[in-house]
């Protein structure tokens, strides 16, 4: 823990508080519904001529490397325009560059882990066995045995380092279309509980190319896979595919149609305004479901100034493995009710972790909604280069649960749905967030019927970090103020009281002509006191007598 954390040293730096921006883009996706067997086979036959284009194009664009510019990607559109159509050419070149970057960037990545990982054990492996470590670096190892095994480890990540600079250095990436988990499921069928065919349905499915880019002006947004409001979807096929067209202008319509049940009415809107609408056609083997996904870019919307999203309060989110740990507080940073949980299981298929992932926000949002509160603040949380080895060394319990926890996919989706509800997300800074709200937070809001946990008070932290507040408390005053000028003060609170915090307790002066106290009346008090103490101490019972004159009331 850093000085700061208890007020006895100079403040820590953390990065300043931001208001996420909201999404860019919009994705909406209906079942095609009353597909005829016709149908289908001219989808599969179109995907599948298609997305042999697509991997030959794929192909080049990783030949190229970093000599590709843009005469060189103009060739390659020109090449497919002849094998295709104009526009499938241009989106079969756009999804090839959407694929290479993200491979470049992905090498990029994993290049600076493996740096990571090599100076965190020639680190360790230059200092002498069993020095102790820092909360700054890692100390040395335990035993020659392995600091042995460690420089053997050492020299492994120097070579795969090496070869990495090299290919970046070429401009060389490795993409697979259709994913490499599923071409390395090809060698497993037995764990995936997948039959040969099954598979081979599923990777032909994966690899069908069939989605085109929206283009503004065109009528309805699109003219390759075009929509009509009313829902009827027909595609431009191919040149050698123009034999299946039942429709003018090489073109086939579908007998089923699309709605769009969700936020229909704003694809609508772009439709009917022939504004770019984006359009993929996709084969669910698991179910035999066909799908069609529109998507489009959104306005800039203006972020939410800071201040304007905390006037309203702001609910605190501390994000793990297994939930949400959220509690309100008002904009002063005082906790209002009783914290909440909101559950998820990462466990399962992709879908089902999509869905539990989607549930809770959706729950999380409904909460926020019904407090009144204008943003939810959460941690901004990345493990990209805190997952490996030499980092957390044999804590493989804690490096499998950061590499299980989808930070990226949940911050996404948060400011994705919070944006469609009006919400604003402040992203704090997650340093030292559950430690110093379990330091401060957890035992005050602690009662005999109610146990704060450890993340019920990291939400705490959270929220206060959000608001501008500082996590701890009450800050202790200057050293001058806690002290009279003159020395110590002559009334002072006790620990237990509650109003400690308060000014001082006034103290009334007898008046110069009040009548003394005498002693009898005192001597009086004294030996009842005692009679009152002997008979508690005895457990008899005793008689106190009144006075009997008023001087001695």
């Amino acid at each position: 823990m850093s000085p700061s954390a208890s007020g006895h040293g100079p403040a820590a730096s953390f990065a300043a508080q931001f208001v996420a921006p909201g999404p860019s883009g919009t994705a909406i996706r209906d079942r095609l519904r009353g597909l005829t067997a016709q149908d289908e086979q001219v989808l599969r036959s179109v995907g599948a001529r298609l997305g042999a284009l697509a991997g030959r194009d794929l192909r080049t664009r990783c030949a190229d490397g970093l000599s590709h510019d843009a005469n060189r990607w103009a060739m390659r559109k020109r090449e497919l325009t002849g094998e295709s159509s104009a526009r499938w050419a241009g989106s079969i070149t756009k999804a090839t560059h959407d694929q290479w970057a993200p491979a470049r960037r992905g090498r990029l990545a994993h290049m600076r882990s493996l740096e990571a990982g090599v100076r965190t054990l020639e680190h360790r492996l230059s200092l002498p066995i069993g020095e102790p470590g820092t909360k700054r670096a890692p100390g040395g190892y335990r035993s020659r045995g392995e600091w042995f095994v460690k420089s053997r480890r050492l020299e492994a990540l120097k070579d795969r380092l090496a070869a990495e600079r090299a290919d970046w250095d070429a401009g060389r990436v490795r993409v697979v279309r259709g994913g490499r988990g599923l071409l390395n499921a090809r060698h497993h069928l037995d764990e995936t509980r997948l039959t040969e065919n099954e598979w081979r349905q599923r990777w032909e499915a994966e690899r069908w190319f069939l989605q085109a880019d929206g283009e503004a002006g065109k009528r309805y947004g699109n003219e390759t896979i075009r929509v009509t409001p009313g829902g009827e979807v027909s595609i431009r096929l191919p040149a050698p595919l123009a034999y299946l067209a039942n429709a003018p202008r090489r073109r086939y319509v579908l007998t089923a149609r699309v709605a769009f049940p969700h936020r229909g009415t704003e694809w609508a809107d772009r439709v009917e305004g022939n504004r770019a609408v984006s359009y993929r056609i996709h084969l669910d083997v698991e179910r035999g479901r066909w799908y069609l996904t529109a998507s489009w870019r959104r306005a800039t919307v203006p972020t939410v100034p800071l201040e304007a999203a905390r006037i309203k309060g702001v609910i605190g989110v501390d994000t793990n493995a297994d939930h949400f740990a959220a509690w309100h507080l008002d904009r002063h940073g005082n906790p209002v009710g009783r914290p909440r949980c909101f559950d998820y299981d990462l466990s399962g298929s992709s879908a089902h972790r999509d869905a539990q992932v989607r549930h809770a926000i959706t729950r999380l949002l409904h909460w926020a909604a019904s407090c009144g509160v204008a943003a939810i603040g959460i941690e901004d949380l990345d493990f990209a280069a805190e997952k490996t080895r030499e980092r957390h060394g044999r804590r493989k319990r804690f490096r499998q649960l950061i590499s299980g926890m989808p930070t990226g996919r949940l911050k996404d989706r948060l400011v994705a749905m919070a944006a469609e509800a009006g919400l604003a997300i402040v992203a704090v800074d997650p340093a030292y967030t559950s430690k110093w709200g379990a330091q401060h937070w957890r035992e005050p809001m602690s009662t005999p019927n109610r146990r704060i946990s450890r993340h019920d008070a990291a939400s705490i932290a959270v929220r206060r970090r959000a608001l501008g507040h500082p996590i701890r408390r009450r800050t202790a005053p200057p050293r001058h103020h806690q002290s009279d000028d003159g020395g110590h003060r002559t009334v002072q609170a006790d620990l237990g009281d509650r109003g400690r915090e308060g000014s001082r307790h006034h103290v009334t002066e007898r008046a110069p002509d009040a009548r003394p106290r005498t002693r009898a009346r005192r001597t009086r008090a004294t030996s009842v006191s005692d009679t009152v103490r002997d008979a508690c101490r005895t457990g008899t019972r005793v008689r106190i007598p009144l006075p009997d004159t008023v001087e001695e009331r």
